[in-house]
């Protein structure tokens, strides 16, 4: 018998397959009482704005100038949440913004998955060049684009129309980045080489290749795109009115009067947060799953 051997089951087992695998592996791992305890304190953080917020619209103006503030619910959510409702006109401002969000994460997936594999696996001129420029559009603050941008859009005609607001944000350069530096590892040349000698076009190579691995990083790119737009308010108050508002932009109408109402503000932003509360526990798991299956291929 050899060392190695006599060695081996230290250190290793063979498994069903023949293949040798680190001794424990595939065993379940358990968190202790430390984790918990730092998971919970963390939660609580990350809750402790949004739950004073429910709070703070559940109560009248008056209560909320007190000190020490209130710390637990009273009886005027419903009612703050149908004043702000009716005064910043958030039903055209939720539809307004669903579409704008919705179609600006759209494009931005699709754009940016297209660009950062052209940047990731194909080879044409100038490719680092053009690479470093659209990375460098990310060190240009956003305000200096805004009156360019404005007056653009007003030789269009399109002032106070919603395309104002999302053909700007059609494609960003964080996305093709980071859709970039993930091809670059989750999907092998190999495979696209061997695509093209079965007689796979480029189309249908980005539709059955390039998509189905780059799908974790598109999903957290589309999450993290649709909140973006979402809450944007710098550019839709520019660009836009009270009479065809983004949830942002009619939220902004809330704060104006000699003396604005604490608890209607309070419940309007309520209202403005509740849709993406609602798109992450809808697709939160699968987003996840989805960046726990790209973890595990890579």
């Amino acid at each position: 018998m050899t060392t190695s051997e006599l060695t081996l089951p230290q250190t290793s087992k063979v498994g069903k397959t023949g293949r040798r695998r680190p001794m424990g592996a595939g065993k379940q791992l358990y968190a202790g009482p430390v984790t918990y305890v730092v998971l919970t304190v963390f939660a609580l953080i990350s809750l402790a704005p949004l739950v004073w917020t429910a709070i703070a619209a559940s109560r009248n103006d008056r209560r909320l100038a007190q000190t020490p503030p209130p710390l637990w619910f009273g009886g005027n959510l419903f009612k703050n949440l149908e004043t702000a409702w009716d005064q910043a006109g958030l039903g055209t401002a939720m539809v307004n913004s669903t579409f704008v969000a919705g179609t600006i994460t759209i494009s931005t997936v699709l754009f940016a998955t297209l660009a950062g594999f052209a940047f990731a696996k194909l080879r044409f001129r100038f490719s680092g060049l053009l690479l470093l420029l659209t990375i460098g559009t990310m060190m240009i603050p956003p305000q200096l684009a805004v009156v360019p941008l404005y007056l653009w859009m007003s030789d269009l005609g399109w002032s106070n129309q919603l395309q104002t607001v999302i053909l700007p944000s059609l494609v960003t350069a964080f996305g093709t980045f980071f859709m970039r530096q993930y091809l670059v590892q989750a999907l092998p040349t190999e495979l696209i080489e061997a695509a093209r000698v079965d007689g796979a076009s480029s189309l249908r190579i980005v539709w059955h290749v390039v998509f189905p691995a780059a799908r974790p990083a598109m999903a957290v790119l589309g999450l993290l795109t649709f909140v973006f737009a979402w809450n944007d308010f710098l550019w839709p108050i520019i660009a836009l009115n009270q009479q065809n508002p983004t949830v942002q932009v009619a939220l902004n109408s809330l704060g104006t009067g000699y003396v604005p109402d604490q608890a209607v503000i309070m419940a309007g932003a309520l209202l403005g947060t509740l849709p993406l509360l609602v798109a992450f526990l809808l697709f939160g798991r699968q987003i996840v799953g989805g960046i726990m299956q790209g973890a595990i291929k890579g």
